[in-house]
């Protein structure tokens, strides 16, 4: 069985969400050339500085601002020595970023400049271990760190229960009366395991195709 197939058996409802995606298909590792997305990074530094810039907002707002601080740095990512050199208020003001999100990025390029954080060891390591060694960084909490793990190191099972957007997705697919609490959530996506990061990627594309669901 396929875990396409799995996930139908399981839950009718996300069933009919899958069967009402067009166009390319999520997947688990994702076809780099399927996504609707030209700014998603490949590499595990750029994976968690998008994943800082998105938290607590939407897609779409994700990336804006991630665009417009590429823009600052000539159309790319700043490396950790040019985030640390930069003004925090003129990066914050030219980027669109939340004072918070200014000091965890900061926190990230010193992490890796001095060594407490090694993203080269993270992909030996169990889903677990992984959001502990993210934890020396400021402002990296579960959810950044299960972004981290669904999108570059591709676990197949997580679930970010603290995805504001992933829960009202929920709302709005399966009729609730309002978006569902991380505990709620975490009920609801039982029956999807052991492939829940990809009725995630189901999900997300749904608003993706409907950006007022």
């Amino acid at each position: 069985m396929t875990p396409e197939e799995h996930l139908r058996q399981a839950d009718e409802v996300l069933g009919r969400v899958m069967d009402g995606i067009v166009g390319a298909l999520p997947a688990l590792p994702p076809d780099p050339e399927s996504s609707g997305d030209p700014d998603i990074p490949k590499d595990s530094y750029g994976v968690l500085v998008r994943a800082i810039v998105s938290q607590n907002i939407s897609i779409h707002a994700s990336r804006s601002i991630f665009r417009r601080l590429k823009d600052r740095f000539g159309g790319r990512l700043p490396t950790p020595e040019e985030l640390l050199a930069d003004d925090p208020e003129e990066l914050r003001a030219a980027a669109g970023l939340s004072r918070a999100k200014t000091v965890s990025l900061r926190s990230l390029a010193d992490c890796l400049l001095s060594g407490a954080l090694d993203l080269d060891a993270l992909a030996g390591l169990p889903d677990d271990e992984v959001i502990a060694k993210l934890d020396v960084v400021k402002g990296i909490g579960v959810w950044t760190a299960d972004m981290f793990l669904m999108f570059h190191l591709h676990r197949p099972d997580v679930l970010p229960t603290g995805d504001l957007e992933l829960r009202r997705i929920v709302q709005k697919a399966y009729g609730l009366a309002a978006a569902p609490t991380p505990a709620e959530l975490t009920r609801l996506a039982e029956p999807w395991r052991p492939y829940r990061t990809l009725a995630c990627l189901y999900l997300w594309q749904l608003a993706e195709q409907a950006p007022r669901l």
